[in-house]
């Protein structure tokens, strides 16, 4: 399972204490050996200000035989704790204002940060630079572990701060916050501000095509957090509508195709999941998937794509009942999606399950049975459970004499398939005539406004929106007339 690994493709698009918890999903997993995966531990957050998580990964690497870099982990102590301090002492008068219930209440009421700005300023002598303070001082409480705090902090500082480029680094670590605090709500609501942000820039720096590729590839390693761990309703309903929306699935395209390993999941954990109204149904992300998977196959492929590709593009059903066990462990072992395995194969003997009914009238159980990876006899209790499934739209019967399932489809008549044809035609139609007799409006309207111009050089216009032929005379007719005409009547 180490060859379908996505650890190594995440990180570097991931925060450094973000990456921590994939580090340790590792861990006792035997993909890797464990030295390895605690030095890869070590070498991650030694950036940090973690100082006593990183002196126990020293001194557990050490024990595992692993060569890491020694550090004197005391003066580290000294120096987070005199930066700490000094950063506590300059975001002090800010953080007074913010434990004034009424000083935030007030502030936060007022939509115009400039007046948030000079309010501060007049009434509270807060000056920008006090402000930029908290950020730093809220950067830091993140760097330390605290992000509880660091959340806090930075929420206070985007009620005041002016700064876009500031601004847009907050949104990220609140984000980050939220995401280690386990308040998946809160964080998916950063997601939102971020994608606007992301979409609306407030910048030229951040309207730059390739700025705006790699915050859309960090916002969707990120969102990995809380999309997976929001349920398998809400969470992949929501991942679906952004990955697949046309900018973000561009991104994935070009900069990222091994997420399509985490929306093909998605699709297939949410086959059964209520929809929300107005979004699109399951089998409408299928069908988009397939194309894409197949697209895509030359850069990434894994069981859990190829699955979707051999079922709905090649409909080999004895290749994708090979590749849906390979899938399941693949499943098992990914860190966002090992929650979910249970769902996941269910799910996608679901999808097996009906495509084998759409092509098929007689089917044999034991078939059946075995291309699901079921014994016989759990293989009679799933396809009872499937004829149950009102989605099937069929009818089937079991014969248990011949150990045969019997599938009736009903028939169309051509009445049937008239109005289905012809369904929605006069709305179509209306909508059609309406395009139409705007089009005619506006055109009326431009020759209009050309009529009552005056031309150049002193030639009036069509009077009245009338037609060509009822002009007094051609243009090239009037035009000897105004060139030998006096300069004060041609200005006339």
């Amino acid at each position: 399972m180490a060859e379908y690994d996505l650890t190594q493709k995440l990180i570097p698009q991931l925060d450094r204490q973000l990456a921590i918890p994939l580090l340790e999903h590792l861990e006792g997993s035997g993909l890797f050996p464990d030295a390895q995966v605690t030095k890869a531990e070590y070498d991650l957050v030694k950036g940090t200000n973690l100082v006593d998580y990183i002196e126990g990964l020293y001194e557990k690497a050490k024990s595992q035989g692993a060569s890491v870099e020694p550090k004197d982990f005391q003066k580290l102590r000294d120096e987070a704790t005199v930066r700490y301090k000094s950063l506590q002492q300059a975001a002090q008068p800010i953080m007074k204002v913010i434990e004034d219930p009424d000083a935030v209440a007030k502030l936060k009421g007022n939509v115009d940060k400039e007046k948030n700005l000079e309010l501060l300023k007049v009434e509270y002598n807060i000056s920008l630079e006090q402000i930029n303070a908290l950020y730093h001082f809220g950067q830091f409480q993140y760097s330390l572990g605290a992000y509880a705090d660091a959340a806090n902090f930075l929420y206070h500082f985007l009620i005041f701060s002016p700064s876009v480029e500031l601004n847009t680094s907050a949104h990220w670590g609140k984000l980050a916050s939220n995401i280690l605090t386990g308040e998946w709500e809160a964080a998916l609501a950063d997601i939102k501000d971020l994608r606007d942000l992301i979409d609306n820039p407030h910048s030229q720096a951040q309207a730059k095509p390739l700025t705006q590729l790699q915050a859309r590839t960090w916002l969707l390693h990120w969102s990995l957090f809380v999309f997976f761990n929001l349920g398998e309703g809400q969470g992949c309903q929501s991942l679906l509508e952004l990955f697949l929306s046309p900018a973000y699935l561009n991104t994935i395209q070009t900069s990222c195709p091994h997420l399509l390993r985490y929306v093909v999941a998605a699709a297939i954990i949410s086959r059964r999941a209520p929809k929300p109204a107005g979004s699109r149904s399951n089998r409408d992300h299928v069908k988009d998937l397939t194309r894409i998977v197949q697209m895509e196959e030359y850069q990434y492929s894994d069981p859990v794509t190829a699955f979707l590709k051999d079922l709905f593009a090649d409909f080999d059903f004895e290749k994708a009942q090979q590749r849906l066990a390979v899938a399941e462990s693949v499943v098992r072992a990914d860190f966002f999606l090992s929650n979910f395995v249970d769902e996941f194969v269910e799910n996608a003997r679901w999808l097996v399950s009906e495509i084998f009914c759409r092509i098929h009238q007689r089917i044999d159980i034991s078939d059946l049975s075995k291309t699901l990876n079921l014994s016989n006899e759990e293989g009679e209790k799933w396809i009872v459970n499937l004829i149950r499934d009102s989605r099937m739209g069929v009818d089937a019967k079991i014969d248990l004499k011949s150990n045969m399932l019997h599938i009736t489809r009903p028939h169309t008549t051509p009445t049937a398939t008239l109005i289905e044809t012809t369904r929605g035609l006069a709305f179509r139609s209306q909508a059609i005539q309406y395009a139409m007799q705007n089009t005619s409006e506006q055109r009326s309207g431009e020759r209009g406004e050309r009529g009552g111009r005056g031309g150049r050089g002193g030639r009036g216009g069509r009077t009245g929106g009338g037609d060509r032929q009822s002009r007094p005379a051609p243009a090239a007719a009037a035009a000897p007339a105004a060139e030998s005409a006096p300069e004060g009547a041609v200005a006339a």
